[in-house]
């Protein structure tokens, strides 16, 4: 059930972060919530059926062949193609898009925090009320300002955009500052292994 928190051990690599950037993501009625143990559990890992992690956030060789290097804003996941993808924190839907690098994406604003998911499957289209994500294999359909909570089903992995493969492509901004996922995984991977700890104990 936790298996991926027996593979969250991957290499994490040096930023610039301070104590802030561990304050978890906020509402208008947690503006002030810092990061325990408590508020970590309630954050959800992105992707079901994960297989691995393909590609590291910070500077790697092109994906796509040659010797030219490029930063890496995020943190790729493997998994089938098809799986969901659900939603980190709770927040609002920012933008939905499939005309760039990203293919079918979503940004989610919550609090100071943005989550980007990429390489989804679908398309945006658009009628009276606005924007949305068409996924309707995957039974998805999520729309630019709709609020969405945490473990919601915002998608499924796919290849559009620039692929080389079936995965999710997941980036996360504090304060509009670009933060390395594997940090927060790492947060949460603490956060709920005490609370295993705890609840297992007489």
């Amino acid at each position: 059930m936790k298996r991926w928190l027996l593979l969250v051990g991957l290499s994490l690599f040096t930023v610039g972060l301070t104590q802030n950037i561990f304050k978890s993501p906020s509402s208008a009625e947690e503006s002030t919530e810092i990061a325990t143990g408590s508020s970590w559990r309630r954050a959800s890992f992105p992707v079901e059926n994960f297989q691995e992690y393909t590609s590291p956030f910070g500077y790697r060789s092109s994906p796509t062949g040659g010797y030219s290097t490029e930063f890496h804003r995020g943190l790729d996941m493997a998994a089938p193609n098809g799986s969901y993808i659900r939603s980190w924190w709770s927040g609002k839907v920012v933008e939905v898009s499939d005309d760039s690098a990203c293919g079918t994406s979503i940004v989610v604003q919550s609090g100071e925090w943005e989550h980007v998911y990429c390489h989804m499957h679908g398309h945006v289209a658009r009628d009276d009320s606005g924007r949305y994500i068409s996924d309707r294999e995957g039974g998805i359909q999520i729309w630019e300002g709709q609020q969405v909570q945490a473990g919601t089903r915002i998608g499924r992995v796919g290849m559009t955009g620039r692929s080389t493969g079936p995965h999710l492509h997941w980036g996360l901004k504090y304060a509009n500052q670009l933060v390395d996922p594997a940090l927060i995984l790492r947060a949460m991977y603490t956060a709920q292994s005490q609370t295993q700890t705890i609840s297992s104990q007489p």
